[in-house]
């Protein structure tokens, strides 16, 4: 098999934490991963948005993913994975705050699972991997 049809064969995803499940997004997506900084939290936006930070000049929302996906717990919230602005439903700068950022792993598709939810849903894969899930979702779900 060619190089380019084994590339076609896997995709490449980042593994991030929220709670005490891990989720991951295609890394095509990802602008970058940074630290948690001071946020300005923004007077009557929408509950899963936590503020807006200055990343190199760009204005960047921050969402909460936990309250986006129903997740009831704190966590360490420790990293923000910012998307590529020309991905992004909008075209702004958007960033996740996670509890921690994992590892990019390249994953072969026949190994994921369709999510049965319908194409505008959050979950886009669930990944069976050493007795866990990984559930792969969709970065472009959340309306900053």
């Amino acid at each position: 098999m060619s190089e380019t049809a084994a590339r076609s064969r896997t995709v490449q995803l980042l593994e991030f934490e929220l709670g005490t499940e891990t989720y991951c997004v295609d890394i095509a997506h990802v602008a970058e991963i940074v630290d948690v900084n001071d946020l300005t939290v923004l007077p009557n936006s929408a509950s899963h948005v936590e503020g807006v930070m200055d990343l190199r000049g760009n204005t960047t929302t921050i969402v909460d993913p936990k309250v986006v996906f129903g997740i009831d717990d704190d966590g360490s919230r420790k990293r923000i994975i910012v998307f590529d602005p020309e991905r992004t439903a909008d075209g702004k700068s958007v960033g996740w705050i996670v509890d921690e950022v994992d590892q990019v792993v390249e994953v072969d598709r026949d190994d994921i699972e369709s999510s049965p939810a319908d194409e505008d849903e959050a979950v886009k894969g669930v990944i069976k991997r050493d007795g866990d899930f990984v559930i792969w979702v969709r970065p472009t779900v959340v309306d900053a």
